[in-house]
């Protein structure tokens, strides 16, 4: 038995605590899934950005769309500011560290494109420096926090803030973030281009020898000699 006020009990806990306000998300992650869907699709890219643990997060982030979560599809243009080591080392160089994304994003950012800042925290300097510069050439933001209110999420045009003042609770929930992203916009790429047939699923001929799909029976088929079948309890 788990003692009580163990590690594993306490984490647990805190993540179970901010799973609930989480669920009101869902609107939120489809909008943000298929609003990048399409910015993708027409040739638009997603620049990403954090610090430590956050930085890993975008870059994991990044790989699921130039890769793949689930089926194949077209590659998607997504990049992690902080993997281009040179330029982020040159930059903090000459610049100091507080401009290591913002001067990337003004090299690389277009109108159209999506920026996407990743902090527990929320008041990391060079995250708020790169919305800001965002803001100057046209990209949109959005930034995925801890609590709100906090600087990042004001300098961004959008925010899912994760409500807990656990770090890894935070970022726990920045990974599902980034997965349930990937499945929203591979749903909408994968949904038909005419409204009128997006959720209607198309009924295709049964293959030769195999059994139709459907729902799962409460039951054993038994195929007796003679061809008839006979469905028992299981």
């Amino acid at each position: 038995m788990m003692p009580a006020g163990s590690l594993l009990d306490t984490h647990l806990t805190n993540l179970a605590a901010a799973l609930v306000p989480y669920r009101g998300c869902e609107s939120q992650l489809a909008r943000w899934g298929a609003d990048l869907a399409r910015r993708l699709a027409a040739g638009g890219r997603l620049l990403v950005a954090g610090n430590g643990g956050s930085a890993a997060e975008a870059q994991h982030l990044t790989a699921e769309l130039v890769g793949k979560l689930h089926d194949d599809r077209q590659p998607l243009s997504a990049i992690a500011l902080h993997a281009e080591t040179s330029a982020l080392t040159a930059i903090a160089n000459d610049y100091g560290y507080t401009e290591v994304y913002a001067r990337q994003v003004r090299a690389h950012g277009r109108p159209g494109d999506v920026l996407l800042l990743l902090s527990t925290s929320g008041t990391s300097p060079n995250l708020v420096s790169a919305a800001q510069a965002a803001r100057d050439v046209g990209v949109t933001t959005w930034a995925l926090t801890g609590a709100a209110p906090n600087p990042l999420a004001d300098a961004c045009d959008d925010v899912l803030a994760v409500a807990s003042p656990d770090t890894q609770v935070v970022q726990e929930l920045h990974l599902v973030t980034s997965h349930l992203l990937c499945e929203y916009l591979e749903q909408e790429l994968a949904a038909p281009s005419d409204p009128a047939v997006r959720h209607r699923v198309p009924e295709e001929p049964t293959p030769a020898g195999q059994l139709p799909s459907g729902p799962v029976r409460a039951g054993v088929e038994v195929v007796l000699d003679g061809g008839t079948g006979q469905q028992v309890d299981a």
